[in-house]
C-alpha cells in the first residue's frame, strides 16, 4: 500500500501543472494571446472571413447638357436695321454676360437680361454703317462658362431716309396751315410711315393724312386749328421701313403754334377784301383782281412764307412771251405776298393800276391793293393764314400749287 501511495501522487501533479499552463496561456501576453482568441467563438455574421465592410451606394452624375445660344441678328448678317434690338437667346443656361460694342471704336450698347437670365436684350439704338462685335458668355448646368461671338453690319449711309417738316418746330402760323413732310427717298409702307407720326392738338382735333406722292404727304384738320392752339408732332421714325430697304434715321418731337386765326374774303365781283381777325372784322380795302383773259383763282389759297418787300414780275414766268396778248414784260411792285407757287400774289397795285381799284379788274390773277393794303397785309398776315376767293369763273388752284388742301373735302382728303 505505501508504494500505491508513492505511484498516484505524480500523476495528480501532472494534472495541477497541465491546468496550470493552460492558465497561463489563456492570461499571458504575446503569440500566446493572438492564438488564443482564435479559439474564442465567432460573432454571428452572414459574411464569411474575408469579406469586406459594406459601402453606401452611389450613382455617377450625367455631364451637363451643352449650352445653345441664338443671336440675332445672325452671325455675319448685313444691312441690319440699327432700329432693331440685337437679343442673344440661351437654351440649357443662363446668359452670364452680354457685350455688344463698336467694333471699331469699343462703344458698348448697354442691355438688360430677362426670362431668369436666358434672354438678354439690347436697350439701345444702333448706328447706321456701323460693324458691331456681339460677345456672349453663358453657364451651363455644373458651372461651366462658354463663349460665343459673332459680328454684324448695319444700315450702310446710302439707305438712310429722313425727312423736312414744314413748318419748322417753334413756327407759329395761321389756322389754315396743312403740316407737310417732304421725304428723302420714296415712301412705300406709308401705313407704318403714317403710324410712327403721331399728331396732336392741344384742342383734341382729329385730323388726317393726304398722300400727294411717294415723298411728300401733308397733314390737315377736318376744320381749321383753333385760334392760339398748339400741335405736337411725335415722328418716331428710327428704324421705320420705308420700303426698298431704306430706313428712317431720326426720332423727334417737334412743336408748331397756332396765331390769331386771320381771314381774307376777297370778292372779285364786288373788287373788295374783308379782313376778319378772329371772327371780327378789322379791315376793308378795294382791289383788283384776275380780267376775263387770266382770272384770279377761286375758293381757298393760303399765305405762304414768300414774302418780299420789293419784288420784279416778269410776264415770261407764267408763260407768257413778247407779243403774246397780256403779255407785261416785267413790273416791279412793292409788299408782294405770295399764296401760289403759279405766280399769284396779294402786291401793291402798280402805279397804272391804281385808280382802277375797286372799280375794274386788271391783274393777271392777282389781287392788287392800295400801298395801306398791301402794307397791312405783309405785316399783319402770316404764313398759314386764308384767303377765300368768290364771284371768279376760274377753278381752284391745284392742291401743291402752294396750299390748296383746303378744297379737298375733308371724307376725300382722309382717303388719300
Amino acid at each position: 500500500m505505501p508504494e500505491l501511495e508513492q505511484t498516484k501522487k505524480p500523476r495528480r501533479g501532472w494534472k495541477i501543472a497541465m491546468i496550470s499552463v493552460v492558465a497561463l496561456v489563456i492570461v499571458g501576453g504575446g503569440v500566446g494571446a493572438a492564438t488564443a482568441t482564435t479559439w474564442l467563438p465567432a460573432a454571428s455574421s452572414s459574411k464569411t472571413p474575408g469579406d469586406a465592410a459594406p459601402t453606401p451606394s452611389s450613382t455617377p452624375k450625367p455631364p451637363a447638357i451643352p449650352v445653345t445660344v441664338t443671336t440675332t441678328p445672325e452671325k455675319g448678317a448685313a444691312s441690319v436695321n440699327p432700329g432693331t434690338p440685337v437679343v442673344a437667346q440661351a437654351e440649357n443656361g443662363t446668359v452670364s454676360s452680354a457685350i455688344l460694342e463698336d467694333t471699331a471704336t469699343g462703344e458698348t450698347i448697354g442691355g438688360e437680361l430677362f426670362v431668369s437670365g436666358q434672354k438678354w436684350i439690347s436697350q439701345g439704338p444702333l448706328k447706321f454703317n456701323t460693324g458691331y462685335t456681339f460677345t456672349v458668355t453663358t453657364l451651363d448646368s455644373a458651372g461651366t462658362r462658354a463663349t460665343h461671338v459673332s459680328t454684324f453690319t448695319t444700315v450702310p449711309a446710302t439707305h438712310e431716309a429722313d425727312l423736312v417738316m414744314y413748318p419748322s418746330s417753334g413756327a407759329t402760323v395761321g389756322v389754315a396751315q396743312p403740316l407737310e413732310f417732304n421725304f428723302s427717298e420714296p415712301v412705300i409702307n406709308k401705313e407704318a410711315v403714317e403710324n410712327a407720326i403721331k399728331i396732336t392738338s392741344s384742342t383734341g382735333q382729329v385730323g388726317a393724312f393726304h398722300w400727294y406722292s411717294d415723298t411728300r404727304v401733308r397733314y390737315r384738320a377736318a376744320d381749321y386749328w383753333p385760334a392760339n392752339s398748339a400741335i405736337t408732332v411725335e415722328m418716331n421714325l428710327f428704324g421705320v421701313d420705308f420700303g426698298n430697304g431704306m430706313i428712317g434715321n431720326f426720332s423727334k418731337t417737334d412743336t408748331v403754334n397756332i396765331g390769331n386765326k386771320v381771314v381774307m374774303e376777297a370778292d372779285a365781283t364786288a373788287m373788295s377784301v374783308n379782313i376778319f381777325v378772329n371772327d371780327q372784322l378789322a379791315k376793308t380795302y378795294p382791289v383788283t383782281m384776275g380780267d376775263a383773259a387770266f382770272p384770279s383763282a377761286s375758293g381757298f389759297l393760303v399765305i405762304t412764307a414768300d414774302k418780299q418787300r420789293f419784288a420784279t414780275f416778269k410776264a415770261s414766268t407764267i408763260g407768257l412771251k413778247p407779243g403774246d396778248p397780256g403779255d407785261y414784260g416785267s413790273v416791279d411792285v412793292e409788299y408782294a405776298t405770295r399764296l401760289a407757287n403759279s405766280g399769284i400774289f396779294i402786291h401793291q397795285a402798280t402805279p397804272s393800276a391804281m385808280p382802277y381799284l375797286g372799280v375794274a379788274n386788271l391783274s393777271h390773277g392777282c389781287i392788287g391793293m392800295s400801298a395801306e393794303g398791301a402794307a397791312w397785309v405783309f405785316n399783319n398776315m402770316k404764313p398759314g393764314d386764308l384767303v377765300h376767293a368768290v364771284g371768279t369763273p376760274n377753278e381752284t388752284i391745284a392742291p401743291t400749287d402752294g396750299f390748296g388742301d383746303w378744297n379737298i373735302p375733308f371724307e376725300q382728303y382722309a382717303s388719300r
